[in-house]
């Protein structure tokens, strides 16, 4: 095993306040984060659609290594690290649909879709070739809402556990039969839009609706601001907000007012409202009548963070929902920009020397959370 990195940890800050500057800003908590953070918790890497059949299998980032989650032959899921156990070859560098194992490209050691090393050319010229030893890297994997997760902390608590409120509240939006709209995908975080801010300044201003009148002006006529509200859990926050019955004073919005409409497996009352999900650290789910979007928030550099996702509907759609869900893409997609802006505008304002945050509104008590649970953990550094 590698020494332990030393890594340096803020002090203790008063537990429901925001940030200090220094945890945005500060490049030596990078290594902090990445060891009790993304290394101890359960990241989004796919929905279950991405991994159609038996041997399919595709690579994605979680902390500072690269999973390798894998279809297995009896349909259930494997994960494991993407590196091959003989000189460390990367396994996998671009999604594939099928295959009966797992073979290394430089000198063509060969893997079972569960890990196990089966096959190793002249295999009697390897000295103490140890098969049942040196199998891949097992990395555990679970798949929560129809979406995949892995974790590389073998002791976690599953993820349907920690989150089993959250699945009662939202789980008929989701599933393994959702099925994805465009080309965006969740594990393609070299296509993924890149943000100026660090990846807490993101998920900050998603968690809090207290900006949405002053920076969210569609928002705002769509949303029936007064009866948004906020319910937080040890792992997750969820957000509802029903839609106006005003008509909004932009085409596109009293277009969408008037057609939306709920996919299949969604009930009348789930037609006039919009729910947002954060799972802990850095998962965050849209629940539309018209469809679901899943897209997480990876560190690239203190002041940078790739955001990849995905849209998923549900096949059987009515022509009204579908084409009520393009007018609510067109409409999140002008949202996006207006917070890619926002991001940037609070990372540049974060870097002024002696600058630290105010009180927090209570429409910001997500904020709240989320600052307790990255303190908790840091402060975990420290042992």
């Amino acid at each position: 095993m590698r020494p332990e990195a030393t890594t340096t940890v803020p002090e203790q800050d008063v537990p429901g306040q925001a940030l200090p500057a220094r945890y945005y800003t500060d490049p030596a908590l990078v290594p902090a984060e990445t060891r009790h953070i993304f290394a101890r918790s359960w990241q989004l890497v796919c929905h279950e659609s991405d991994l159609p059949g038996p041997g399919a299998r595709l690579a994605a980032t979680v902390a500072d290594r690269e999973v390798l989650v894998v279809r297995t032959g009896d349909g259930t899921l494997a994960g494991h690290l993407n590196v091959c156990r003989h000189r460390g070859t990367r396994l996998v560098s671009a999604p594939e649909p099928s295959g009966k194992a797992i073979r290394c490209p430089y000198h063509g050691w060969t893997y079972k879709l569960d890990g196990r090393l089966v096959g190793a050319p002249e295999a009697r010229q390897i000295p103490c070739l140890d098969k049942p030893a040196l199998g891949l890297f097992p990395v555990r994997v679970e798949s929560f809402l129809g979406f995949v997760f892995a974790n590389l902390d073998p002791d976690a608590v599953p993820l349907a556990e920690q989150c089993a409120q959250l699945a009662a509240a939202v789980g008929h939006y989701a599933g393994a039969d959702l099925v994805p709209v465009g080309r965006g995908r969740i594990h393609d975080l070299a296509g993924a839009e890149v943000q100026q801010a660090n990846w807490k300044v993101t998920v900050d201003n998603y968690l809090e609706g207290y900006h949405i009148p002053v920076a969210h002006p569609g928002l705002m006529r769509l949303l029936d601001y007064r009866r948004y509200t906020c319910e937080t859990a040890e792992a997750y926050a969820l957000f509802a907000s029903p839609l106006r019955d005003k008509p909004s004073s932009n085409r596109a919005e009293r277009l969408y007012q008037r057609l939306a409409s709920p996919m299949p497996g969604l009930t009348e009352a789930d037609r006039r409202v919009w729910r947002y999900a954060v799972i802990y650290p850095n998962t965050l789910l849209d629940f539309y009548p018209d469809h679901v979007l899943a897209w997480t928030a990876i560190p690239t550099a203190v002041d940078r963070v790739a955001v990849p996702g995905a849209f998923y509907t549900r096949r059987g759609a009515s022509a009204r929902t579908r084409l009520a869900r393009r007018l609510n893409i067109h409409i999140g997609w002008l949202t996006n920009d207006e917070d890619v802006a926002l991001v940037s505008r609070v990372q540049r304002g974060l870097g002024t020397p002696g600058f630290e945050p105010g009180p927090l509104s209570r429409r910001e008590a997500a904020v709240g959370w989320f600052a307790d649970r990255i303190r908790a953990d840091l402060r975990g550094a420290a042992r």
